[in-house]
């Protein structure tokens, strides 16, 4: 991990030390038995009288043993971090709630744009040992081992949430939820991750986004709300200052002040994984998979054991990758994680070139892009819908979102479908790309569930997907205190799917169809949706439906992941990689 060994228990942890002629992982150790301690995690009852069948014969009665273990870790920044976690799945299932969910990184995206849009200060922290904040009720002890010092061979009680234990992540919920509903805070109700309230001068919301144990705060003073969290609740922050790296992504400002969501840090360590695996670097690529390639037709032989793991592996990566915000490599990786059961050598092959792609593409990145777009040239179609089966039919607004605070935001979606994507299955993909204003903020690629005979109704299958996902996306939005447009835009490239869709006579051809078209034609129908048809060679969504060639979407990817500046100065020819604008 970043070029460091990581030992696997505390034995391994002092030869590694005595090898490297260093204390690193034991002061790692030390550090994080120091901290448990501050918190009073454990209540020592003295040596444990062990009999011959190795049971403690004076522990409490009621309570169960169970074992502990250290988890070892290296930093971005080189730090050695060792972590004591409970072996909880020798505990009896709790018949209480024991989930404890974490933010989307759709809304921590959102709320990082909302950050930019109402010029609000987006900071960072990480709540030091945040299960220890919170007491367990389960009733466990265990026998200290040699990490513990002079108490090795004690019984001890565990009495705070300690890491591992089935309920831990729920009594820290439970913790968090009580002080930020101390402070003014409400979870919101489409991601309850997301803590907001109004702003001290009541112009706009406030946000917290909480992952475990690491926050991202939007807030006219988030120092103000740091020091609230030190002195009155007494957690122990790290970091706390401007966001500069947060879940993988290194946050940063082009010359302009724009901001950048950039995942080069988390490349890197793939990259330092790669050529550990594999000896050598991945080779340069300009595209994630060959175009109009087919490895579901693939016939070579079945990966080795070892292959198969560093596989899953790979998968994994790139899917997280994905996450960040690399969804021009989408596509290639749904693609390829249907044969994570038993891939075969031409699979692990193709995601050898998929690590040289992101190698080489290293540059890509978010850009929290914030003014409106311009859609004056776009008319709207004045058609009466009335005397169709739709009658007046209106938006279903949510009754219970909060009054819209700050500036209005316009979406804008791009959605296509690929054909026949599938030569097995004959299943086409769906393709939507989703922005606010202008960022980028969530993509969809996925193999449909039916499988259509002709590109209109895989189209039609795909825009069906896309008004869903719009219909969420502006709710998400409404329950965050967000202004939304009264219109969404939706952009396809398939002229008779818009057609269909947006000409209240259009007819119906195949019943098969009819949730799709019904679906659709009822959104444009209610006024909140402009379906409107473009060049294919503008469809954004091209990106997430197929396996491209480089010319075709350069300019597209040049747009959304490379560019520097306002897009309106991008030249329209795609040569060559301008890494001088991206880097």
């Amino acid at each position: 991990m970043f070029g460091y060994q990581i030992p696997r228990d505390y034995d391994e942890a002092m030869e590694l030390d005595r090898k490297n002629g260093n204390t690193k992982w034991k002061e790692a150790i030390d550090l994080e038995l120091k901290q448990i301690d501050d918190y009073q995690t454990f209540k020592d009852l003295g040596k444990a009288e062990i009999n011959t069948k190795g049971q403690v014969m004076n522990a409490q009665i009621g309570y169960k043993k169970i074992r502990v273990h250290l988890v070892f870790a290296v930093k971005h920044d080189g730090r050695h971090k060792a972590r004591l976690v409970a072996d909880g799945h020798l505990t009896r299932n709790t018949t209480e709630g024991a989930y404890s969910g974490v933010v989307s990184l759709r809304s921590l995206r959102i709320v990082i744009f909302l950050s930019e849009l109402n010029a609000l200060k987006l900071w960072g922290a990480d709540i030091g040992n945040a299960y220890l904040e919170a007491f367990t009720e389960e009733k466990i002890f265990i026998v200290a081992g040699p990490e513990f010092g002079d108490r090795k061979g004690h019984i001890l009680i565990i009495s705070k949430a300690l890491y591992g234990l089935r309920t831990s992540g729920a009594r820290w919920h439970d913790r968090l939820f009580d002080v930020m509903k101390d402070m003014g805070f409400s979870p919101s109700k489409n991601d309850p991750d997301i803590w907001m309230r109004p702003s001290s001068d009541g112009e706009v919301y406030e946000y917290i986004a909480v992952y475990v144990d690491d926050l991202a705060i939007v807030a006219k003073d988030p120092a103000e709300i740091c020091q609230t969290l030190k002195d009155k609740f007494k957690f122990k922050l790290k970091g706390d200052g401007p966001l500069e790296y947060h879940l993988g992504c290194g946050y940063w400002r082009d010359p302009d002040g724009t901001l950048v969501a950039d995942p080069k840090k988390y490349i890197e360590k793939m990259m330092e994984w790669y050529e550990k695996e594999f000896g050598e670097k991945p080779r340069k690529m300009k595209t994630p998979l060959e175009p109009g390639d087919h490895p579901e037709i693939d016939e070579s032989p079945e990966c080795s054991e070892k292959d198969q793991s560093r596989y899953l592996t790979m998968i994994g990566q790139l899917q997280w990758l994905v996450a960040l915000g690399r969804f021009d490599i989408f596509c290639a990786t749904m693609t390829m994680s249907k044969f994570r059961p038993a891939p075969r050598e031409g699979h692990i092959s193709r995601l050898k070139r998929m690590y040289g792609y992101v190698s080489e593409t290293r540059a890509a990145a978010i850009r929290f892009r914030t003014t409106e777009p311009n859609y004056d040239n776009i008319e709207a179609p004045q058609h009466n819908w009335m005397r169709t089966v739709y009658g007046n039919v209106k938006e279903v607004m949510p009754e219970d979102a909060p009054e819209p605070k700050g500036k209005t935001v316009v979406t804008t979606s791009y959605v296509d479908a690929n054909l026949y994507h599938d030569v097995v299955t004959g299943k086409a993909v769906t393709a939507v790309l989703h922005l606010l204003n202008q960022t980028p903020i969530d993509w969809y690629s996925k193999k449909q569930s039916t499988v259509e005979t002709a590109t209109f109704g895989s189209e039609f299958s795909a825009a069906r997907t896309a008004t869903d996902q719009i219909v969420d996306l502006r709710n998400t939005l409404r329950y965050l205190g967000v202004p939304v447009q009264e219109r969404s835009y939706l952009f396809g490239d398939n002229k008779s799917v818009v057609t269909n869709a947006t000409i209240p006579t259009s007819v119906l051809s195949k019943r098969h169809h009819a949730l799709s078209y019904h679906r659709v034609r009822e959104a444009v129908a209610s006024g909140f949706l402009l379906f409107h048809w473009i060049d294919g060679k503008k469809n954004h969504a091209d990106i997430l439906s197929k396996h491209w060639t480089f010319v075709s979407v350069f300019p597209m990817l040049k747009s959304l992941l490379l560019w520097r500046g306002e897009t309106k100065d991008i030249k329209d020819e795609p040569t060559v990689m301008d890494k001088d604008k991206a880097n």
